[in-house]
């Protein structure tokens, strides 16, 4: 299940927030850590394809000890890092050649195409 820490505002100054009428207080998740291994395994995956899909998606997980969604979350979050390192060699490029760059690169730009990230854990 969802690994959740304690509830935001309960010790602090301010009141507790309502997580979507579920419960007292607001949740917050603990962030999947992925091993060094998993992550190696995981980038080699990424090299020969950027897209996970299906039973490839399935076996991987259950390869790494991680659940599909994770494997998911994760090919979701590097192709937008892979966008992001792809347009700023390519404005690295184009100011060697004296081109004049639009304003750097925003993160918003990146995410008008490609889904939202997210980070969750089942």
């Amino acid at each position: 299940g969802l690994e959740l820490s304690h509830c935001v505002g309960a010790n602090s100054l301010g009141p507790a927030v309502p997580w979507r009428s579920a419960g007292p207080c607001k949740m917050k998740r603990v962030r999947t850590v992925f091993k060094p291994e998993q992550l190696e395994r995981l980038e080699q995956e990424f090299l020969k394809q950027q897209y996970m899909v299906g039973t490839e998606r399935v076996d991987l997980a259950a390869t790494l000890h991680l659940t599909e969604t994770q494997v998911k979350v994760w090919f979701q979050n590097r192709r937008i890092k892979w966008r992001k390192q792809s347009m700023e060699q390519k404005a690295a490029k184009l100011s060697q050649f004296g081109v004049i760059q639009p304003a750097t690169v925003d993160s918003t730009d990146i995410k008008d195409h490609e889904e939202d990230t997210v980070d969750i854990e089942l």
